[in-house]
């Protein structure tokens, strides 16, 4: 005999087909990418989370990884050139941002996991072995990827982050010394503070991140030692008016998808990542003296402030000793901290060049 639904069946059927479904449609609508031939994305599990993968072209694989407050999307002048080339491109929306899962828990970020779900990305996608591309945090990544994972490992292109030994002590202590509790990475750690900062108002906010370089490490270091630029204070420069006119890295249009993504997703997944540079350095003790053997190129933008850090212009010189198969060091005069969105050509053009010279 028929049993006519329940209550309680009508609600455990409907939130088997609303988790089925994945993102039913009361839920905000992601924001649509309008550069052209910016693929959608396809949605793999990888370790325990979904992920979101946007994939273009046929050849050797090449993986995107994003920086903060970036995503996948960053990359689209490389994605379409390297398809082009006769490269597979892959660029996922990492953990915490974008389509991709935000794990609740800041021990979720750490950069094994982080690792971990790009070699389980490439489990997905039936892949054995890719080099790895990243910028700023992504960066952090992908020189970490052929220490974690060496057999999936086939080279490294870092844009802007270069690789280097460990920290003699804890870095959020080092910070805290240098540039005091109000400098960005030491602000981040408090959970909620920065999330809610950044995410006030997210136009002005990506406004004050997504500028080409206008300022030469000779006029930051004739900076007040005091001033807010001077210690990369970003929570306190956000307080003040920030330009609405100026040189930004992007089109009004790429500008709108940044925007409007964040204003759903906000940006405590990627805070995240910050909240775990301590943790990341006790996990990371035993490759302490390791080096980078793959073959690998560097790219950077002459005014990224990041170059005018404290040791940087000893580090640089010396990357070679630590990332023994360097195969070129590009430094592009001019050019700020958003590398390969200010100077899509140029970068795309010697990332070409290293992968040839590998295939």
């Amino acid at each position: 005999m028929l049993r006519h639904p329940s209550r309680r069946d009508f609600i455990r059927y409907s939130a088997a087909a609303t988790a089925a479904a994945g993102a039913a449609s009361w839920l905000p609508t992601p924001a649509r990418a309008t550069a052209a031939g910016w693929p959608e994305p396809k949605f793999i599990r990888s370790n325990g989370i979904r992920m979101a993968v946007h994939e273009a072209g046929e050849g050797f694989p090449v993986v995107f990884s994003h920086g903060f407050p970036e995503l996948a999307y960053s990359w689209r002048k490389q994605v379409t050139a390297l398809a082009g080339g006769g490269f597979r491109a892959i660029a996922p929306d990492q953990r915490g941002y974008g389509q991709t899962d935000r794990p609740e828990a800041i021990d979720q970020y750490t950069i094994v996991h982080l690792c971990g779900d790009l070699a389980g990305m490439m489990d997905a996608l039936d892949i054995d072995k890719a080099v790895f591309c990243g910028h700023d945090w992504g960066g952090a990544v992908v020189w970490m990827m052929p220490l974690l994972f060496p057999d999936r490992v086939a080279g490294v292109i870092g844009v802007n982050t270069s690789f280097g030994p460990r920290a003699p002590s804890p870095p959020i202590e080092m910070l805290r010394k240098m540039r005091g509790e109000n400098n960005y990475v030491v602000a981040f750690q408090a959970p909620g503070v920065a999330d809610a900062a950044l995410a006030k108002n997210v136009e002005k906010t990506f406004r004050l991140f997504f500028r080409k370089g206008r300022m030469t490490a000779e006029d930051f270091a004739k900076l007040p030692a005091d001033s807010p630029a001077r210690k990369f204070e970003l929570l306190s420069m956000l307080e003040t008016e920030i330009p609405t006119d100026g040189p930004l890295v992007m089109s009004d249009e790429d500008l709108k998808f940044y925007v409007e993504t964040y204003q759903r997703t906000g940006f405590t997944g990627g805070v995240n990542w910050y909240r775990n540079i301590d943790r990341n350095w006790e996990l990371l003790a035993p490759w302490t003296g390791a080096r980078v053997t793959v073959p690998a190129l560097y790219v950077a933008g002459e005014r990224d402030l990041v170059l005018a850090f404290r040791g940087m212009d000893q580090l640089l010189p010396a990357l070679p000793r630590f990332v023994p198969n360097l195969r070129q060091t590009l430094i592009l005069p001019g050019c700020g901290h958003w590398t390969q969105q200010e100077r899509p050509a140029e970068v795309t053009a010697a990332m070409l060049e290293f992968l040839k010279s590998l295939t």
